[in-house]
């Protein structure tokens, strides 16, 4: 299994609104390393969901669904798209701050690669999360 984190603007789709859908098409993604990414995605694999701009906190853990297919929104180019269902919200939202000055996570893409919207977590890091979060699954 593959770790994962995802990253959406509250404002335009909560982590609240996927538990209320129960699923969800990841689109939009125009990326090439984010697409990748999903592309890489195996079905089953879990995914941190992380609240950006204000918020700045992981706050879910999804699934992955339906493995990468092409993404309907596209209208042109070979963008990827990916089928999310949410598993838990975090006991304890891990805030951006935490990631950064904890040793274990540091190196995440998410601290290195900011602006990667789908990026891989290592199995050491996805243990670390739901450790700060208080979380067990």
């Amino acid at each position: 299994m593959n770790y994962w984190l995802v990253k959406s603007e509250p404002e335009a789709y909560a982590w609240a609104q996927l538990v209320k859908d129960r699923k969800t098409a990841w689109t939009g993604v125009r990326n090439f390393a984010a697409r990748n990414n999903l592309r890489a995605m195996k079905k089953g694999d879990l995914v941190f969901f992380y609240h950006s701009v204000e918020e700045k906190s992981v706050v879910g853990l999804a699934r992955v669904e339906k493995e990468a297919y092409p993404d309907p929104t596209a209208t042109e180019g070979d963008w990827s798209a990916v089928e999310l269902v949410p598993v838990k919200a975090l006991a304890q939202p891990v805030a951006l701050a935490q990631i950064k000055a904890d040793k274990v996570l540091q190196e995440m893409p998410l601290v290195k690669i900011g602006r990667l919207s789908v990026s891989p977590v290592a199995a050491p890091q996805f243990s670390r999360l739901l450790e700060l979060s208080q979380t067990t699954i």
